[in-house]
């Protein structure tokens, strides 16, 4: 489960995993573990580089084979300051806070929709001192939007072994220099429109995605968004068809192609309630899309970079996963591992524990999740060889007499782990799955006993 080289960080990343807190007197244990805790993110041979580098050491080969979806978002952490004390840390929320960035990329199946884990991503702190020229009107290497052509052509490397690669991302990624760069026969991408694009011939994007023959029509369910947005039911008719999408007149970089040639697919609302935001997405992407049903899954891709996912008919839910990148961030977040209230004073710090704390939230999403076995992925998703003989030797010590009170999940699965660190955590085998906390306390007990088997095994 290790995310740097040292034994030393793969400690910290599993006291944050098991603890659920990003705060260091709680995830330290005790007054020595804060201690070691606190000069471990403060030396500087542990960077935030080496710490990302280490988001996907068991991702590529869970990658292999399959249809990767690489989903790609941004979320701002907003950090306690004063007037007197920002800890170092630049402005976030429009300028209104003082906190840090974090983009991550997380790979599902998507067959499945199972977790894979991180891939790749960027962890930064803005000087206030920086140009505030915005982005559009800058070389593409000078602004932040470079993250996302950054990121996305790091994935071809660490998702290498991946049959097929789709980069999912939400309107910041409507970059033309990545319609234009990235694209290759088996890495695809898939982007909700931002820009008002002309197209080659004349017209625009929007302009073509209206004159679409309709393709029928579905009920989806949409989930509650703050602030005002309650779930509910919505229909939603389909429009598909291929365009051609000319370089835009501020790009900088004349060497990209004049135009790029791409499929835009439009669901909008039919009929909605009064008084709701209808529901409106364009989506562009580089996968051919022949029919309707190449459409529809395209967009059921897309879904995937919600949180959780609505209930939806089964025709429309199949290969679509209960966690997407936003729930990554709130898990991260208020509603896990409390980043933002970590009271590190220095933003150096504070940054490498923001990069851990992204990798301690996929593991916790993919704990719960594979919790019933579902997806039928391998422990080596999460667990090392050492780690999983701890699991085996274990398993006989908290199996029992009833068959629910055995363990029903294959040698070396994901789900058979789970069911060993919900057990230690408590679980009874009956009456509702385990959940966080359950988990929570699984963890923690699990990684006490493979320390101290690890120490018994050192050679003397």
């Amino acid at each position: 489960m290790g995310i740097c080289a040292s034994t030393k960080g793969a400690e910290i990343l599993e006291q944050i995993v098991a603890r659920k807190t990003c705060c260091l007197k709680r995830f330290g244990g005790n007054r020595r573990g804060e201690q070691r805790a606190g000069r471990f993110f403060a030396n500087r041979k542990v960077t935030v580089d080496k710490t990302i580098a280490g988001w996907s050491h068991l991702t590529t080969p869970a990658s292999a084979g399959r249809h990767a979806l690489a989903v790609q978002d941004t979320t701002e952490v907003k950090f306690a300051t004063t007037t007197e004390h920002q800890r170092g840390l630049g402005k976030v929320k429009k300028g209104r806070s003082h906190g840090l960035l974090v983009h991550a990329m997380l790979a599902v199946d998507a067959a499945s929709g199972a977790c894979l884990g991180l891939t790749v991503g960027e962890v930064w702190n803005r000087d206030d001192a920086t140009d505030a020229t915005p982005d559009r009107h800058r070389p593409l290497d000078e602004g932040e939007s470079a993250r996302w052509v950054r990121t996305a052509e790091h994935a071809k490397t660490v998702l290498a072994p991946a049959a097929m690669v789709t980069v999912v991302d939400d309107r910041e990624g409507d970059l033309y220099a990545k319609w234009a760069l990235l694209p290759e026969e088996r890495f695809h991408l898939l982007t909700r429109v931002q820009s008002y694009r002309r197209l080659a011939g004349g017209g625009t994007l929007f302009g073509a995605a209206a004159a679409f023959a309709p393709a029928g029509r579905r009920e989806i369910d949409l989930p509650a968004r703050r602030p005002d947005r309650k779930a509910r039911a919505a229909t939603v008719e389909l429009r598909f068809g291929g365009v051609t999408i000319r370089r835009p007149k501020n790009e900088t970089d004349h060497t990209l192609p004049e135009t790029v040639d791409l499929r835009l697919i439009e669901v909008r609302e039919v009929d909605p309630p009064e008084g709701a935001e209808p529901v409106h997405w364009r989506l562009l992407t580089t996968h051919r899309i022949a029919d309707a049903a190449a459409a529809w899954q395209a967009i059921e891709w897309y879904r995937l970079r919600w949180a959780k996912q609505p209930k939806v008919p089964r025709a429309f839910a199949r290969g679509m996963a209960s966690e997407g990148i936003e729930q990554l961030f709130r898990v991260m977040k208020t509603q896990g591992l409390q980043l933002e209230n970590s009271q590190m004073e220095s933003a150096e710090r504070l940054l490498k524990l923001a990069a851990t704390a992204t990798k301690a939230a996929c593991i916790d999403i993919q704990l719960v999740q594979e919790r019933d076995g579902r997806h039928a992925l391998p422990a080596t998703h999460l667990f090392e060889a050492e780690e999983q003989a701890a699991i085996e030797a274990l398993l006989p010590t908290l199996e029992g007499g009833t068959a629910r009170q055995r363990n029903p999940h294959p040698v070396g699965s994901l789900a058979r782990a789970a069911w060993m660190i919900a057990r230690l955590g408590g679980w009874n085998c009956y009456y509702k799955p385990p959940g966080a906390i359950t988990f929570r306390r699984g963890m923690e007990q699990f990684n006490a006993i493979h320390r101290g088997r690890m120490l018994v095994a050192r050679p003397t």
